[in-house]
């Protein structure tokens, strides 16, 4: 809901700053331990001691034998319960996940014997009744057991994610937080992180519809806990090799017909490899403990090309026949944590996260393919990323605690062949030079004049006040606010006008643009309320989120640039306005007997588009030279747009069908609206130009079963199936001004997304036994998204987007791992295989005539492409590796 009235607007602002003042949002990051302790004839016992082993953490029963503790960091934890007169209880392995409630009730027995102490094990229930949305929970030890290196392919395994798309929405639509503060890059919203598993305590996915205390997400919530150092020093290691093994005659393999037998190999090269170094443990400072991390990844893809030219050769060739990797990614990250609790009831902290990679990728618009004799002239694109900063946790009683974080998230891009525009090796070069009668067009002489920079700077300040008011009622009030230093662009342009013959532009606007620099902010504030009656949960909260794009646009849209003289109405730069909305959140829980519940939810979840897009293009001053009567395509950009916003709608059933299977079955729906789009502005000549607006619709329902087999013996399986139907006018914003440039009707419609993928299964089997071995398997079915084939229907029609269907697919990965006891090391060798049945495609490109990856009814005009084996998805891959623990 957006505020238009003034007066609203200063009363909303009003409240907000108090509430800013009182307490400011910190997303779930801990959790709590709830239940009750009765006597042996289901009698409370008031005054009861109940606590968390090794902590500080507990709490005492109240007059019906009630008690809460909360702020309890995600693990396993041993419980004691105790009281003047009966037996002590021990509970171990009590599970505590963030933002939930773990329920423990107990008997005590009357005990003869001072000290006496009973022991049991608390098991983890099948399925989580007290759930009003869907969340997975995936913690450190079943991270550990998959086939999966980093945090994005945990995300991808869960019910309802495709490709990183969440429920049928858009890229860049999830909210990725790291211990409850966001990691993502404003820019294009997508994380600015690569979260190795072995920093990984717990992984929360919520898919569903989420609580007030997240924003900026329109379609899913992602918050990683990291590990926290303890009271005992451990140190652990790992490293793997990884290559592929191709079949005979494979077409991906194109080192046989790149490579002449003049070639020089890498003895024993290995495609992939992978380093990593952890440390934990206290300091030599009193009730300080750290955490420390390291890792270097090397990965040098599976095709090669050869070294045969030079960017500067004239006519013969001088490159030295090396085999160099077409594409490849190396990476140093690491992560350093300290934690003070000197102060009593402070926890005071410092993280630092960082990611320093230099990579060569493919895109559809620059192939590495064209660059197979040629290497040395592709751009390298680097990456900085650094997320840092302070938080404080302070427990002013059993009842209620606040914290706070500050942060400053920096992520720094480039992609360029050299960095100074001025280099004299562009002069040397020239541009891509490439014939047809070479090699399908294969580049042999010059570099790729790509250019472009994008760093962003933010500073984030969050918290939030939590208070378990009674015993129904746990209270929640927070804010954030961030201010951004937004910078893009391509830093000097290079044309090339002939053989050896470039120009360069500096800052020449506005056909040339440098570097554009914004500074928006953002604040936002929240208050939400847990209930707790009995197994009956409900979850209400109200979130308001305010922004300020700080810049500025024409007022006159039909004359943008002025280029029509008086009396024709004249343009003005005027600021942007600020956005405001307000979006409620409910979730409620319902059982209907002690092991099932029906759960629904509903919500209002608005986002900034990325920033990049409403800002790229937005000096409108370049349509000066816009002719009457004539149409351009160059999409204008838009700071003043509106938040897109989605209404979503979950119902669900979930049941502990007995002691070791749980069903969780969910029905979602979700109405989008103000997605950005492309509409089309006619000026007082009749000229016509596209601009960003939030016109862009779309809907997506569907379903989930889920059903989660406990361990029995030793094999333990989960398995989701989910179908959905996501529609919408357009994938991409962009989408209508190409439509429209290619002579199509833009006019909007609906049809399926890109990436609607209608039938998705997802299966994990995992056997082992603990500390001895364990082998996990993940097998993944999906029915092919959509392509648009290129044949007309009836006379005069023209293409029907997106009515075709890619093949089905199905996706093997393994790992098997052995257990090692030497001296006083925790030992395991392991191996992963990825692809284990060598699949060809998954929903990559196809060609429009065929449907098919591997063959076009028209070879000779996709003769480059049938040759291009990137196109298909990378062959099996064999891993092998160790890993080594030890605490002292």
């Amino acid at each position: 809901m957006l505020f238009q009235e003034q007066n609203t607007r200063i009363t909303i602002l009003q409240a907000v700053m108090h509430l800013l003042l009182a307490a400011a949002v910190y997303a779930g990051t801990t959790g709590k331990i709830a239940g009750r302790v009765l006597d042996q004839n289901k009698q409370p016992l008031p005054g009861a001691n109940v606590q968390i082993v090794g902590t500080v953490m507990g709490a005492a029963t109240d007059l019906d034998g009630y008690y809460t503790i909360i702020n309890i960091p995600p693990g396993s934890y041993t419980l004691q319960l105790s009281f003047v007169g009966y037996q002590t209880t021990l509970v171990k392995d009590v599970l505590v996940n963030a933002d939930k409630t773990t329920t423990h009730s107990a008997e005590l027995k009357e005990g003869l014997v001072t000290g006496e102490t009973v022991t049991v094990t608390a098991e983890r229930p099948v399925v989580e009744t007290n759930l009003t949305s869907s969340v997975a929970t995936v913690t450190s030890q079943e991270i550990e057991l998959l086939p999966v290196q980093d945090l994005s392919d945990v995300v991808n395994l869960q019910a309802g994610v495709i490709d990183g798309h969440f429920r049928g929405g858009r890229l860049g639509e999830v909210q990725y937080q790291i211990n409850g503060v966001t990691v993502n890059n404003s820019y294009d919203n997508t994380n600015s992180l690569r979260i190795d598993r072995s920093l990984l305590q717990e992984v929360q996915v919520i898919s569903g519809t989420f609580d007030a205390e997240y924003g900026q997400a329109l379609s899913g919530v992602v918050n990683a806990i990291l590990k926290s150092g303890s009271e005992r020093f451990n140190w652990s290691a790992e490293a793997y090799v990884s290559d592929y093994v191709f079949s005979v005659g494979e077409r991906r393999r194109l080192y046989d017909d790149l490579a002449p037998n003049s070639a020089k190999k890498s003895p024993g090269q290995i495609s992939r490899q992978n380093y990593q170094l952890s440390l934990s443990g206290p300091t030599m400072f009193p009730n300080t403990f750290f955490v420390a991390s390291g890792r270097r990844f090397i990965d040098d893809g599976y095709i090669s090309g050869v070294r045969v030219f030079m960017p500067s050769d004239s006519i013969q060739p001088t490159g030295d026949l090396k085999e160099v990797p077409l594409g490849y990614t190396h990476e140093w990250s690491g992560l350093a944590k300290l934690t003070n609790r000197s102060l009593t009831n402070i926890e005071i902290g410092y993280q630092a996260i960082f990611n320093d990679i230099e990579a060569i990728t493919n895109t559809s618009a620059r192939s590495m393919f064209n660059y197979r004799f040629i290497p040395d002239a592709r751009p390298i694109q680097r990456t900085f990323s650094l997320v840092h900063g302070l938080d404080w946790t302070h427990t002013l009683s059993s009842k209620t605690f606040y914290n706070f974080s500050l942060r400053q998230n920096l992520f720094d891009y480039t992609d360029f062949v050299y960095e100074d525009v001025n280099d004299p090796r562009y002069d040397l070069a020239g541009g891509p030079q490439s014939v047809n009668d070479f090699a399908l067009g294969a580049v042999f002489q010059g570099v790729d004049l790509t250019r472009f920079e994008q760093r962003t700077n933010s500073l984030l300040f969050k918290g939030a006040v939590t208070s378990q008011v009674t015993r129904v009622h746990q209270l929640k009030m927070g804010g954030e606010f961030q201010y951004s230093k937004l910078k893009f662009g391509t830093p000097g342009y290079i044309t090339d006008r002939g053989v050896r013959i470039i120009e360069r532009h500096i800052d020449e606007q506005p056909i040339y643009p440098g570097i554009s620099r914004f500074n928006p902010i953002s604040f936002s504030a929240y208050a939400q309320d847990q209930m707790e009656w009995n197994d009956l949960v409900v979850r209400a909260g109200l979130r308001f989120e305010y922004f300020d794009a700080r810049s500025v646009i024409p007022d006159n849209l039909r004359n943008p640039a002025n280029d029509l003289p008086p009396p024709t109405p004249q343009s003005q730069l005027i600021s942007t306005t600020a956005k405001k909305s307000l979006a409620p959140r409910l979730g409620v829980s319902y059982p209907i007997s002690s092991d099932a519940a029906l759960f629904f939810s509903y919500g209002h979840f608005y986002q900034l588009p990325g920033l990049g897009e409403i800002f790229r293009e937005a000096d409108y001053s370049i349509l000066i030279d816009l002719q009457a009567q004539s149409s351009t395509f160059r999409v204008m950009g838009n700071p003043d747009i509106k938040p897109e916003r989605t209404i979503q709608y979950e119902f669900g059933y979930k049941h502990a069908l007995n002691d070791f299977l749980g069903l969780d079955i969910s029905a979602f729906y979700k109405d989008i609206r103000d997605l950005l789009g492309v509409e089309f502005i006619t000026t007082f000549n009749s000229a016509e130009y596209a601009r960003l607006t939030n016109v862009d619709f779309g809907d997506v329902i569907g379903f989930t079963i889920a059903l989660d087999q406990r361990r029995i013996g030793l094999v333990s399986t989960m398995l989701d199936y989910t179908w959905q139907r996501a529609q919408g006018n357009s994938s991409d914003p962009r989408e209508t001004a190409t439509r429209a440039e290619a002579g199509e009707d833009p006019r909007p419609r609906q049809i399926p997304l890109n990436w609607d993928q209608r039938h998705t299964l997802n299966c994990t089997v995992t056997l082992g036994k603990p500390n001895n071995f364990a082998i996990a398997s993940i097998i993944r079915y999906g029915s092919g998204q959509p392509y648009t084939p290129s044949f007309e229907l009836g006379f005069g029609q023209g293409l029907e987007a997106n009515s075709g269907r890619k093949s089905a697919f199905v996706l093997v990965d393994m790992r098997a791992e052995k257990y090692f006891r030497l001296a006083n090391l925790d030992l395991s060798v392991f191996a992963r295989v990825f692809n284990l049945l060598d699949s060809r495609s998954s929903n990559g490109s196809v060609f429009s005539t065929t449907g098919s990856p591997y063959y076009s009814l028209d070879p000779r005009a996709d003769e480059v492409a049938l040759a291009d084996p990137i196109r298909l998805f990378p062959p099996r891959r064999i891993e092998i590796g160790l890993t080594i623990n030890s605490s002292l």
